[in-house]
Protein backbone atom coordinates (compact mmCIF):
# COMPACT_ATOMS: atom_id res chain seq x y z
CA UNK A 1 0.00 0.00 0.00
CA UNK A 2 3.02 2.31 1.06
CA UNK A 3 4.59 1.21 -2.53
CA UNK A 4 1.21 1.61 -4.68
CA UNK A 5 0.99 5.76 -2.23
CA UNK A 6 4.61 6.49 -2.82
CA UNK A 7 4.15 5.86 -7.13
CA UNK A 8 0.77 8.24 -7.13
CA UNK A 9 2.75 10.83 -5.37
CA UNK A 10 5.63 10.70 -7.94
CA UNK A 11 3.61 10.18 -10.81
CA UNK A 12 2.40 14.07 -10.33
CA UNK A 13 5.55 15.31 -12.56
CA UNK A 14 5.36 14.12 -16.23
CA UNK A 15 8.72 11.84 -17.48
CA UNK A 16 11.37 13.53 -18.89
CA UNK A 17 9.97 12.63 -22.47
CA UNK A 18 7.57 15.45 -22.16
CA UNK A 19 9.27 18.73 -23.14
CA UNK A 20 8.05 22.03 -21.52
CA UNK A 21 9.00 23.97 -24.24
CA UNK A 22 9.41 27.55 -22.12
CA UNK A 23 12.20 29.11 -21.91
CA UNK A 24 12.63 30.42 -18.39
CA UNK A 25 15.51 32.65 -16.99
CA UNK A 26 16.74 32.52 -13.20
CA UNK A 27 18.45 35.70 -11.34
CA UNK A 28 20.67 35.21 -9.02
CA UNK A 29 18.62 37.63 -6.23
CA UNK A 30 16.26 34.79 -6.14
CA UNK A 31 18.55 31.69 -5.60
CA UNK A 32 20.23 33.68 -2.75
CA UNK A 33 16.98 34.73 -1.36
CA UNK A 34 15.17 31.23 -1.23
CA UNK A 35 18.40 29.38 0.33
CA UNK A 36 18.77 32.44 3.04
CA UNK A 37 15.35 31.34 3.96
CA UNK A 38 15.78 28.24 4.25
CA UNK A 39 18.83 28.73 6.29
CA UNK A 40 17.05 30.74 8.13
CA UNK A 41 14.13 28.53 9.25
CA UNK A 42 16.45 25.84 9.89
CA UNK A 43 17.96 27.82 12.43
CA UNK A 44 14.57 29.13 13.62
CA UNK A 45 12.55 25.90 13.91
CA UNK A 46 15.72 23.67 14.94
CA UNK A 47 14.24 21.28 12.03
CA UNK A 48 16.67 20.04 9.06
CA UNK A 49 13.17 20.20 6.69
CA UNK A 50 11.29 23.26 7.50
CA UNK A 51 8.37 23.73 4.83
CA UNK A 52 8.82 27.29 3.22
CA UNK A 53 7.08 28.76 0.79
CA UNK A 54 7.06 32.52 -0.99
CA UNK A 55 6.03 33.66 -4.32
CA UNK A 56 8.46 34.80 -7.27
CA UNK A 57 7.79 37.78 -9.47
CA UNK A 58 9.11 38.95 -12.74
CA UNK A 59 8.81 39.20 -16.21
CA UNK A 60 7.02 37.32 -18.87
CA UNK A 61 6.66 37.75 -22.61
CA UNK A 62 4.57 34.50 -24.32
CA UNK A 63 6.85 31.49 -23.71
CA UNK A 64 9.41 33.61 -22.54
CA UNK A 65 9.88 34.08 -18.56
CA UNK A 66 12.41 35.60 -16.33
CA UNK A 67 12.66 35.13 -12.88
CA UNK A 68 13.92 38.01 -10.98
CA UNK A 69 12.62 38.67 -7.65
CA UNK A 70 11.01 36.66 -4.70
CA UNK A 71 9.09 37.46 -1.68
CA UNK A 72 9.04 35.46 1.29
CA UNK A 73 6.40 36.84 3.34
CA UNK A 74 3.31 35.28 2.40
CA UNK A 75 0.80 35.47 5.33
CA UNK A 76 -2.61 35.26 3.69
CA UNK A 77 -4.34 36.94 0.62
CA UNK A 78 -5.05 40.62 1.87
CA UNK A 79 -1.26 40.54 2.47
CA UNK A 80 -0.08 38.88 -0.63
CA UNK A 81 -2.50 41.51 -2.84
CA UNK A 82 -0.68 44.49 -0.91
CA UNK A 83 2.23 43.65 -0.99
CA UNK A 84 2.14 42.73 -4.87
CA UNK A 85 0.59 46.04 -5.23
CA UNK A 86 3.55 47.60 -3.71
CA UNK A 87 5.82 46.07 -6.13
CA UNK A 88 3.53 47.31 -9.43
CA UNK A 89 3.96 50.91 -7.78
CA UNK A 90 8.12 50.92 -7.83
CA UNK A 91 8.17 47.91 -10.25
CA UNK A 92 5.43 48.54 -12.73
CA UNK A 93 7.12 45.41 -15.29
CA UNK A 94 7.07 42.80 -12.40
CA UNK A 95 4.22 40.29 -12.36
CA UNK A 96 3.45 37.51 -10.11
CA UNK A 97 4.43 34.62 -11.82
CA UNK A 98 4.91 31.53 -9.27
CA UNK A 99 5.95 30.35 -6.08
CA UNK A 100 8.72 28.22 -4.86
CA UNK A 101 8.92 25.73 -1.84
CA UNK A 102 11.61 23.29 -0.86
CA UNK A 103 11.04 19.36 -1.58
CA UNK A 104 12.60 16.81 -2.86
CA UNK A 105 9.79 15.96 -5.41
CA UNK A 106 6.41 17.90 -6.32
CA UNK A 107 3.64 15.91 -4.95
CA UNK A 108 -0.17 16.19 -4.04
CA UNK A 109 0.67 18.40 -1.43
CA UNK A 110 1.84 21.01 -4.27
CA UNK A 111 -0.44 20.54 -6.46
CA UNK A 112 -3.34 21.71 -3.82
CA UNK A 113 -1.10 24.43 -2.87
CA UNK A 114 -0.73 25.60 -6.88
CA UNK A 115 -4.15 25.82 -7.13
CA UNK A 116 -4.51 28.39 -4.52
CA UNK A 117 -2.41 30.60 -6.51
CA UNK A 118 -4.09 30.24 -9.84
CA UNK A 119 -6.14 33.45 -8.71
CA UNK A 120 -3.06 35.57 -9.22
CA UNK A 121 -1.62 33.95 -12.22
CA UNK A 122 -3.23 31.80 -14.87
CA UNK A 123 -0.24 29.64 -15.14
CA UNK A 124 1.94 30.07 -11.94
CA UNK A 125 5.44 28.70 -12.10
CA UNK A 126 6.92 25.91 -9.24
CA UNK A 127 10.22 26.32 -8.50
CA UNK A 128 11.30 23.87 -5.97
CA UNK A 129 14.81 23.85 -3.87
CA UNK A 130 15.81 20.15 -3.17
CA UNK A 131 18.61 19.74 -0.91
CA UNK A 132 19.44 16.15 -1.43
CA UNK A 133 20.70 17.23 -4.74
CA UNK A 134 24.13 19.06 -3.63
CA UNK A 135 25.08 15.76 -1.69
CA UNK A 136 26.63 15.16 -4.80
CA UNK A 137 29.25 12.12 -5.13
CA UNK A 138 30.93 14.27 -7.65
CA UNK A 139 33.94 16.37 -6.19
CA UNK A 140 33.96 18.53 -9.33
CA UNK A 141 31.94 21.90 -7.82
CA UNK A 142 32.20 23.69 -11.05
CA UNK A 143 30.57 20.40 -12.99
CA UNK A 144 27.65 20.18 -10.28
CA UNK A 145 24.31 22.18 -11.33
CA UNK A 146 22.29 24.26 -9.09
CA UNK A 147 19.50 21.87 -6.74
CA UNK A 148 16.58 24.02 -7.58
CA UNK A 149 13.50 23.04 -10.27
CA UNK A 150 11.63 24.54 -12.27
CA UNK A 151 7.77 22.80 -13.26
CA UNK A 152 4.96 24.03 -15.46
CA UNK A 153 1.84 23.16 -14.73
CA UNK A 154 -0.45 21.02 -17.41
CA UNK A 155 -3.41 19.28 -17.70
CA UNK A 156 -3.06 15.32 -18.18
CA UNK A 157 -5.44 12.93 -19.56
CA UNK A 158 -5.67 9.63 -17.99
CA UNK A 159 -8.31 6.76 -18.25
CA UNK A 160 -10.61 9.66 -19.55
CA UNK A 161 -10.14 11.74 -16.58
CA UNK A 162 -8.13 14.98 -16.13
CA UNK A 163 -5.75 15.65 -13.72
CA UNK A 164 -3.21 18.80 -12.67
CA UNK A 165 0.45 17.62 -13.22
CA UNK A 166 3.87 19.14 -13.40
CA UNK A 167 6.34 19.27 -16.57
CA UNK A 168 10.28 20.11 -15.53
CA UNK A 169 11.14 23.21 -17.12
CA UNK A 170 14.77 24.06 -17.91
CA UNK A 171 16.31 26.83 -17.11
CA UNK A 172 19.55 29.06 -17.25
CA UNK A 173 20.76 31.85 -14.78
CA UNK A 174 20.93 34.87 -16.14
CA UNK A 175 22.57 37.46 -14.50
CA UNK A 176 23.07 41.69 -15.13
CA UNK A 177 26.14 43.68 -14.17
CA UNK A 178 25.18 44.71 -11.06
CA UNK A 179 23.47 41.24 -9.81
CA UNK A 180 27.73 40.00 -10.82
CA UNK A 181 29.72 42.71 -8.73
CA UNK A 182 26.58 41.84 -5.74
CA UNK A 183 27.03 37.96 -6.34
CA UNK A 184 30.78 38.39 -6.24
CA UNK A 185 30.99 40.64 -3.09
CA UNK A 186 28.66 37.75 -0.84
CA UNK A 187 30.65 35.25 -2.91
CA UNK A 188 33.86 36.81 -0.61
CA UNK A 189 31.96 37.12 2.30
CA UNK A 190 31.60 40.85 2.20
CA UNK A 191 34.54 41.68 2.56
CA UNK A 192 38.32 42.26 1.22
CA UNK A 193 39.38 44.23 -1.62
CA UNK A 194 36.13 43.04 -4.14
CA UNK A 195 35.18 44.68 -7.40
CA UNK A 196 32.42 46.47 -6.08
CA UNK A 197 34.83 48.18 -3.32
CA UNK A 198 37.01 49.13 -6.34
CA UNK A 199 34.15 50.42 -8.27
CA UNK A 200 32.89 52.42 -5.19
CA UNK A 201 36.55 53.78 -4.82
CA UNK A 202 36.34 54.92 -8.30
CA UNK A 203 33.63 56.63 -8.55
CA UNK A 204 34.32 58.80 -5.38
CA UNK A 205 37.58 59.71 -6.65
CA UNK A 206 35.95 60.53 -9.61
CA UNK A 207 33.02 62.96 -8.03
CA UNK A 208 35.51 64.46 -5.85
CA UNK A 209 37.78 65.52 -8.92
CA UNK A 210 34.29 66.98 -10.09
CA UNK A 211 33.47 68.71 -7.19
CA UNK A 212 37.51 70.00 -7.18
CA UNK A 213 37.11 71.33 -10.64
CA UNK A 214 33.56 72.91 -9.97
CA UNK A 215 35.01 74.72 -7.21
CA UNK A 216 37.68 76.17 -9.66
CA UNK A 217 35.13 77.64 -12.24
CA UNK A 218 33.05 78.98 -9.43
CA UNK A 219 35.78 81.03 -7.69
CA UNK A 220 36.88 81.98 -11.50
CA UNK A 221 32.83 83.27 -12.12
CA UNK A 222 33.75 85.24 -8.51
CA UNK A 223 36.83 86.95 -9.03
CA UNK A 224 35.49 88.26 -12.57
CA UNK A 225 32.21 89.82 -10.66
CA UNK A 226 34.38 91.33 -8.01
CA UNK A 227 36.57 92.59 -10.71
CA UNK A 228 39.88 91.03 -9.16
CA UNK A 229 40.68 89.36 -12.74
CA UNK A 230 39.67 90.61 -16.57
CA UNK A 231 36.71 89.06 -18.48
CA UNK A 232 37.33 86.68 -20.85
CA UNK A 233 33.89 86.51 -22.86
CA UNK A 234 35.01 83.17 -24.66
CA UNK A 235 35.64 81.59 -21.31
CA UNK A 236 32.00 83.02 -19.51
CA UNK A 237 30.16 81.44 -22.87
CA UNK A 238 31.83 77.83 -22.46
CA UNK A 239 30.30 78.04 -19.15
CA UNK A 240 27.14 79.20 -20.13
CA UNK A 241 26.70 77.04 -22.67
CA UNK A 242 28.17 73.88 -20.36
CA UNK A 243 25.36 74.35 -17.47
CA UNK A 244 22.51 75.38 -20.47
CA UNK A 245 23.77 71.59 -21.68
CA UNK A 246 22.85 70.26 -17.97
CA UNK A 247 19.25 68.56 -17.19
CA UNK A 248 17.10 70.84 -15.70
CA UNK A 249 16.35 69.84 -12.01
CA UNK A 250 13.24 71.31 -11.69
CA UNK A 251 11.73 69.16 -14.29
CA UNK A 252 8.91 67.40 -13.45
CA UNK A 253 10.33 64.74 -14.92
CA UNK A 254 13.33 64.80 -13.47
CA UNK A 255 11.54 64.81 -9.83
CA UNK A 256 9.57 61.55 -10.41
CA UNK A 257 11.88 59.94 -12.02
CA UNK A 258 14.36 60.87 -8.78
CA UNK A 259 11.36 60.16 -6.42
CA UNK A 260 10.83 56.91 -8.17
CA UNK A 261 14.60 56.10 -7.69
CA UNK A 262 14.73 56.74 -3.92
CA UNK A 263 11.66 55.36 -3.07
CA UNK A 264 13.57 51.72 -4.72
CA UNK A 265 16.39 52.23 -2.92
CA UNK A 266 14.34 52.24 -0.10
CA UNK A 267 11.86 49.44 -0.72
CA UNK A 268 15.55 47.41 -1.46
CA UNK A 269 17.43 48.37 1.54
CA UNK A 270 13.99 48.09 3.51
CA UNK A 271 14.10 50.69 5.44
CA UNK A 272 12.24 54.10 6.31
CA UNK A 273 14.89 56.62 6.33
CA UNK A 274 12.97 59.76 5.56
CA UNK A 275 15.71 62.16 7.03
CA UNK A 276 18.56 61.05 5.40
CA UNK A 277 16.19 60.74 1.90
CA UNK A 278 14.95 64.54 2.66
CA UNK A 279 18.69 65.69 3.30
CA UNK A 280 19.82 63.56 0.11
CA UNK A 281 16.97 65.61 -2.07
CA UNK A 282 17.26 68.66 -0.22
CA UNK A 283 20.89 68.86 -0.97
CA UNK A 284 20.61 67.06 -4.08
CA UNK A 285 18.30 68.78 -6.39
CA UNK A 286 19.43 72.50 -6.63
CA UNK A 287 17.94 74.80 -9.26
CA UNK A 288 19.61 74.54 -12.83
CA UNK A 289 22.72 76.93 -12.48
CA UNK A 290 23.30 76.54 -8.68
CA UNK A 291 25.79 74.59 -6.87
CA UNK A 292 23.75 72.18 -4.42
CA UNK A 293 25.06 71.43 -1.08
CA UNK A 294 28.27 73.70 0.34
CA UNK A 295 29.18 74.44 -3.42
CA UNK A 296 25.92 77.00 -3.07
CA UNK A 297 27.65 79.05 -0.68
CA UNK A 298 29.94 80.61 -3.19
CA UNK A 299 27.82 83.66 -4.75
Amino acid sequence: MTSQMDTDEQSIVLPSSTTSGLSLSLHPLPILNISEHLTRLKLQTRSNSPFILGALLGTQNGREVEIKRDRDDLVDHDFLVSRRDQYKQVFPSLEFIGWYTVAPIPTSRHIALHEQFTGYCSTPLLLVLQPSMITSSSSDITGQTLPFKAYEPTIEIRDKKTRSVFIEAPYKVETGEAERIAVDWTAKGGGGSTSLESHLHAQRAAVKMLHERILVLVQYVTNVIAGQIPTDHTTLRSLSALIASLPASENKGFRDEFNTLVDKHLILTGGSREDRTLNVRRRGMGRQGTMPGDWAMHP
